[in-house]
């Protein structure tokens, strides 16, 4: 898929837009408070890997996550600053690598003045961050609704407050809860600059509703070529966020790949414990780097042929099991050896 041009942005270590690798994103939830729980919940991203962190700094004393992060992890860190521009001076003076705000919410025109100018100076991006649940009265009693173009109209507002500063290393976000709302508003916004986006759909929910909702906001615009960085917001561990994030994309084919794994869905004809089997073959692939897919098929009879495109795969057949590459069988294993045997072929890939 053709991915729209935007600007490159550097975010510490990491470049995005530009035709860059899509950045995954997640942010901390440990109580701003605890620096402790804070540097252990930063490490755990950095190893799922997540490429952009984004903490919280809800007032004075939160500053200090930012040292303390940034000396634990290599990862480019983010400041979440709501209100008081004295905060995003502060976590700038800090370290951080990017700054999420919206200028229209932290005073008036000499304040966003400071806080260009200061980031400016530090070489460091601003993510203006759009929320369908805080916009401007004004725009909110024009559309009556957190409508997409809502959304755009107080985007491009922002924006341009930070250019009438001279400031223009910005990056944009427009979430909404509403994942239709949210798909339109990053098509308009997409028809209406050239600047970094930053997709998430917003409040998406637990687990298996949020996976969901992302899946289908993310995963339209990246088809569609548009998107940049991307978070998958869930009521959870944010780790689980990161894991979520990197099966969207490697479901859609795009950056690092690592094992794919096909099964198919069961029916009447499977004669082994299939989803048990593909359960473990996908536990125990997770965080390979090969870009391989691997297929983990019921019926030895349909198998091969229906996943004939898979580097390797194993079809179940009475008390055994078919191990086929690219659709050709290899041999036939004892269905206590499928798994050993699969996981020797795979490393043998």
């Amino acid at each position: 898929m053709e991915r729209k041009k935007t600007r490159t942005l550097q975010i510490g270590s990491v470049k995005i837009g530009g035709g860059e690798e899509i950045a995954v994103q997640s942010m901390l939830c440990a109580p701003a408070a605890d620096v402790e729980a804070n540097v252990e919940q930063a490490k755990r991203l950095f190893a799922a890997g997540c490429d952009i962190i984004r903490v919280a700094v809800p007032d004075r004393e939160s500053v200090r996550l930012i040292g303390a992060i940034k000396a634990a992890v290599p990862t480019p860190l983010v400041a979440d600053i709501h209100f008081d521009h004295r905060l995003a001076l502060a976590a700038v003076e800090a370290g951080v690598d990017k700054v999420r705000i919206n200028p229209g919410n932290i005073g008036g025109r000499e304040r966003v003045q400071a806080v260009a100018d200061a980031c400016k100076a530090h070489g460091v991006p601003i993510r203006i961050g759009v929320n369908g649940g805080s916009l401007e009265k004004e725009i909110l009693q024009k559309y009556g609704a957190p409508t997409a173009p809502a959304l755009v109209e107080s985007a491009l507002y922002h924006i341009s407050l930070l250019e009438e500063c001279g400031f223009a290393d910005i990056a944009i976000s427009l979430k909404s809860s509403s994942v239709p709302t949210m798909i339109e508003a990053y098509r308009l916004m997409s028809q209406r600059c050239d600047y970094p986006l930053h997709l998430g759909v917003t409040e998406a929910g637990t687990e298996r509703m949020g996976l969901i909702k992302s899946a289908v906001g993310i995963g339209s615009l990246l088809c569609d070529g548009i998107g940049d960085t991307i978070r998958v917001s869930l009521t959870d561990d944010p780790v689980k966020e990161v894991r979520a994030a990197r099966d969207i994309l490697k479901a859609l084919g795009i950056g690092k790949q690592g094992v794919r794994v096909v099964s198919c869905p069961t029916c009447g004809r499977t004669q082994i414990d299939l989803i048990s089997l593909a359960k473990e073959v996908d536990r125990l692939v997770e965080g390979m780097e090969k870009d391989i897919t691997v297929a983990v098929m019921g019926c030895a009879v349909n198998g091969p042929g229906e996943a004939r495109e898979a580097d390797i795969g194993v079809a179940g057949g009475d008390g055994c099991g078919l191990l086929f590459r690219k659709g050709e069988i290899l041999r036939k294993v004892p269905e206590d050896q499928i798994l050993p045997a699969l996981m020797e072929e795979i490393e043998r890939l």
